[in-house]
């Protein structure tokens, strides 16, 4: 299978402070967020100068594409702002793209990490009708060896930064994003926090830990409604109380430093660290490494080639992957995308 572009669609940010409450409605419209919620999410953004990081991070690695992939095309879309999806593929119409490979900003299946970007693709080709692109959207990447790899080296980074005494003894703890539990399960049994789980373990394993925690963060939406637990912020409570005197928190939910990294993490959390006397490591994420880039590339060849997609072996059965051509093709028991394979 060949390609004349790459689109990378990813979710998108605010890059001035007028735009962070327009911004924040596309995100959650439909959904009855009451508008003090989000004038509270608001004011994370509003720390930063009202610039999400993520924009810039994706702009740095369309730069590292480039390099790994001369002369072809490099294209960039949001979900939720500008360059809209929709906008990007209606330029790649009047440029003469016919197919392109879509390297999405998320390594997960679920729905908000995967069936969403297949909408996303749906959408977009649609609004630029007939004529438009075949997009094809490159396979999940949890536990391809290149983000074993990053994430691993960025461990080990973080033990650094700590105080040589209390290095050996730093407790680590891995965090994503959580979901409702319903939504976690909405398309098969819990795909999601068991690929994440399945990802930590192999990012642990290469760091050289036996033992670690598995938590979740940044949790919105009313108290009744269930969500993967524990909290990070609960969980480092925890950890205070039993006399815990480090932390390496590996955000491996995130690929790139959201607003819930940089905040959530970089700020609330180690804030509270420090007020509970616990020295605080951040492991970074990939944002714009080469080797990402050349995560995304071998991808590409992958499809191209038809070879066997490169995984880090770990323990059977792998939850399942794929990838999607035209929002229309994804592996059985993915994301619950009808599959036609």
């Amino acid at each position: 299978m060949e390609f004349d572009a790459v689109l990378l669609l990813s979710f998108g940010g605010p890059e001035a402070p007028e735009q962070v409450m327009p911004f924040l409605e596309n995100v959650t419209r439909g959904r009855g967020i009451p508008a003090e919620r989000l004038a509270d999410v608001a004011e994370h953004y509003l720390h930063f100068g009202g610039v999400s990081p993520i924009n810039g991070i994706n702009r740095a690695l369309i730069e590292q594409l480039r390099l790994q992939l001369p002369g072809l095309p490099i294209y960039f879309g949001n979900r939720n702002w500008d360059p809209y999806v929709e906008d990007t593929v209606a330029a790649m119409r009047d440029n003469g793209i016919r197919r392109a490979a879509v390297f999405t900003t998320s390594a997960w299946g679920g729905y908000s990490s995967c069936t969403q970007y297949v909408e996303d693709i749906a959408r977009a080709r649609a609004a630029a009708g007939p004529d438009a692109p075949e997009l094809v959207k490159l396979r999940q990447y949890f536990d391809h060896p290149l983000l074993v790899e990053m994430f691993a080296d960025s461990i080990a980074a973080a033990a650094a930064s700590l105080p040589v005494e209390l290095r050996d003894e730093a407790r680590l703890v891995f965090t994503a994003h959580s979901v409702p539990i319903a939504a976690d399960e909405r398309h098969g049994p819990a795909l999601y926090s068991r690929q994440v789980g399945y990802a930590t373990r192999l990012v642990a394993a290469a760091a050289g830990y036996d033992d670690y925690d598995q938590v979740w963060q940044s949790r919105s939406g009313p108290p009744r409604i269930p969500w993967l637990e524990p909290d990070v912020a609960d969980h480092l409570t925890v950890l205070g109380q039993n006399g815990t005197r480090a932390v390496i928190v590996c955000p491996i939910g995130f690929v790139a430093d959201h607003i819930e990294v940089v905040w959530d993490l970089d700020y609330e959390l180690r804030l509270q660290a420090e007020q509970a006397g616990i020295a605080f490591a951040r492991a970074s994420t990939p944002n714009a490494d080469e080797r990402f880039a050349r995560l995304a590339a071998g991808l590409i060849e992958e499809l191209r080639t038809g070879a066997a997609p490169l995984r880090v072996a770990g323990p059977e059965p792998v939850p399942g992957y794929g990838f999607s051509v035209n929002g229309a093709l994804c592996s059985p028991h993915c994301c619950g995308t009808r599959s036609e394979d």
